[in-house]
């Protein structure tokens, strides 16, 4: 388990606008730790700068090859507020590096299987 955070999920007073974006990726064991360098070197860097965010849980699978991301936003319309095109811009250097770090020609080496929100309670 790797967390980033403003600060950490599990100590956020989440408010009543509070969401949490919910991810699954495809990621091998082979390529685990290809799939934390892409994360470090793409998205993280970009999260800790995004008006709103709270914190994010980085989660892997052994079973199932697969990785659970949880992405506490402070409101919906926040995180609904950002430009698809920037979120497209900040995928492409994930999936730059991800192709690197695992030898891939082309596409993404960990596809979304799963996109989500979750509710605090």
């Amino acid at each position: 388990m790797k967390n980033i955070q403003a600060e950490s999920l599990l100590k956020v007073n989440f408010s009543n606008e509070s969401i949490v974006e919910h991810l699954k990726l495809d990621v091998p064991k082979k390529f685990k730790h290809a799939w934390l360098k892409a994360e470090e070197g793409s998205w993280e860097p970009w999260l800790l700068k995004k008006n709103g965010f709270l914190g994010r849980q980085l989660f892997w699978d052994p079973k199932d090859e697969e990785a659970t991301l949880l992405i506490g936003w402070k409101s919906r319309d926040l995180w609904k507020s950002i430009p698809q095109s920037e979120i497209n811009f900040v995928q492409q250097e994930f999936e730059n590096i991800a192709r690197k770090e695992t030898g891939e020609i082309s596409g993404n080496p960990f596809p979304l299987i799963y996109e989500g929100e979750l509710i605090p309670e």
